[in-house]
């Protein structure tokens, strides 16, 4: 019998990557909050609930829950269209609701039709964007920090324009430095940490962050026109005591609860949240060294409880997301502990030492994700992809290309398209052989078939001469539909009037024999 909380066996080893993932996303959560025209602090909010409430009833070891870029323009539209923040805050309530009407549904089985080509082109897109993204604010790039997977942003200007600007036109010298000086070190940490020994636990990210905060106050004391100003750092809301703290939570306002609009809104939430969640945590059942599976259905319902519980003390809405799940594989993770502990620290934090947090650096947290996104992207992945042929690399570099250029909503939509038109080409490939020596044919299917297999099978069977002695082979299959066995039963009918003797083979006979008048035709099964 599975003992309680066993999933948090060895939990001990997974709080340097929680730490990891606190400190990515923190900024992410601030980030989204900015670029949905929400408070600062409802980002926070959605990653502590994403964290600590989607983390505890998620049965996923790595996925890691928070606030989503992907849904930034829905949830800024939103809010802007509807009477207050509050009544927003009863939609995302709503979709919580929603998502847990999904799982019992079952509607998470969706998730399992995914190719795994288009799983992991989201998973290099998505590097490539932390790249393209981040690259910018290592080199202090005077922007805000929104974490936007977009390609076209806000301002206008789009990633590549954001990349240019930030290395050519607006390079801070203190912010680059500490990039640098940080993203070297990542890499060479990479290789020389040590196995054995008290360092062997140590994250990478958490001395970037210390060395980000030295190097600042080293620049502040020695050169001052190179010390990073508050654009270039962490901006945490800083409360006044326990009350000012509390003042920053917010209830939902549920008084236009038969509004169209507010129902609408749940319900986009809900599907677009749902959508996001399931890649993600298909995505990251990819990452997993160990290759665990996660209950999708589950899944829907610890989404949609955490929806509840951020929609009512003020937080945005909440999906597992690939950016923080990616960092927690990355850094180590090996149970559901690193996704609840970092929700823990993310609160902690916030409560007690904000003033700190806002001396850290963002070119130093950019290192981080570049780092991460390296990993998720590497040459190594392509090479492997283009090597296993063009039906699984097509498909890939497709959606790299599409999340690239658009965002990751629509990227993943034309990544499933072109995936299907493949499937389909595939299952349009001869699923039937066709050999004859005189009066002896052999007809065998190599697979299961379908409907889309009438015309092929109609074509064989026609090659039949008279007088002929046909052998039927269904024993690689284990499913023929109504529709070829009309064809069968069609040509057994006529056979007798051509002379033609047909023998049927393989298990699938038996059970197509009671819808076959074989007797009469003298049709045998082998």
């Amino acid at each position: 019998m599975t003992k309680p909380f066993s999933m948090f066996a060895g939990w001990r080893a997974d709080v340097p990557s929680s730490i990891v993932v606190a400190l990515v996303a923190l900024p992410l959560c601030l980030g989204v909050a900015l670029a949905s025209g929400a408070p600062l602090f409802s980002g926070v909010i959605a990653g502590i609930v994403g964290g600590i409430v989607v983390g505890l009833l998620s049965r996923s070891p790595l996925s890691v829950s928070g606030p989503a870029a992907g849904l930034t323009v829905i949830v800024f539209d939103a809010i802007q269209s509807l009477p207050s923040y509050q009544v927003f805050l009863a939609a995302v309530v709503l979709a919580g609701v929603i998502q847990i009407a999904f799982s019992i549904s079952r509607a998470g089985i969706l998730s399992e039709f995914v190719p795994s080509s288009v799983i992991t082109g989201m998973l290099a897109a998505i590097g490539m964007i932390l790249i393209l993204k981040q690259v910018p604010f290592a080199f202090g790039y005077e922007k805000e920090f929104e974490g936007s997977e977009k390609f076209i942003e806000a301002d206008g200007g789009n990633t590549l324009s954001s990349l240019w600007d930030g290395l050519l036109d607006r390079l801070t010298p203190g912010a680059a430095i500490i990039g640098i000086t940080c993203l070297v070190f990542l890499f060479v940490w990479d290789k020389v940490k040590p196995k054995q020994g008290p360092f062997k636990l140590l994250p990478g990210p958490l001395v970037v962050v210390v060395l980000g905060v030295a190097g600042n106050a080293l620049f502040a004391a020695l050169i001052p026109e190179w010390a990073l100003g508050s654009k270039h750092l962490v901006q945490v809301p800083v409360a006044e005591g326990f009350d000012g703290f509390v003042g920053l939570f917010t209830l939902p306002d549920f008084s236009h609860i038969g509004s169209a609009a507010l129902w609408i809104t749940a319900a986009t939430l809900a599907i677009v949240a749902s959508l996001e969640s399931l890649l993600s945590v298909k995505a990251a059942d990819e990452l997993d060294p160990r290759r665990r599976s996660t209950d999708k259905n589950w899944e829907l319902l610890a989404q949609g409880s955490g929806n509840i519980v951020s929609g009512m003390i003020g937080g945005l809405p909440v999906t597992s997301v690939i950016v923080r799940t990616s960092a927690n594989v990355m850094a180590g993770a090996e149970t559901k502990a690193s996704a609840v502990l970092h929700g823990v620290w993310l609160l902690v934090s916030v409560a007690l030492i904000p003033v700190v947090l806002n001396l850290i650096p963002l070119s130093a947290l950019a290192t981080v994700l570049i780092h991460t996104g390296y990993k998720l992207a590497s040459p190594a992945l392509f090479i492997e992809r283009f090597r296993q042929g063009f039906t699984q690399f097509i498909p890939f570099i497709v959606t790299v290309a599409a999340i690239l250029f658009t965002d990751l909503l629509i990227g993943i939509v034309i990544g499933l398209t072109v995936g299907f038109v493949f499937v389909v080409a595939r299952n349009f490939r001869s699923a039937i052989t066709f050999a004859v020596d005189g009066e002896d044919c052999l007809l065998r299917a190599r697979r299961n078939l379908y409907f889309i297999h009438k015309y092929e099978l109609q074509q064989e069977l026609n090659k039949v001469p008279d007088g002929a002695v046909l052998v039927i082979d269904l024993s690689s299959t284990n499913y023929v539909d109504l529709d070829n066995v009309d064809i069968i039963n069609a040509f057994i009918k006529g056979a007798a009037f051509r002379n033609i003797e047909v023998h049927v083979r393989g298990d699938i006979a038996d059970r197509t024999a009671p819808m076959i008048n074989a007797p009469s035709y003298g049709v045998r099964f082998a």
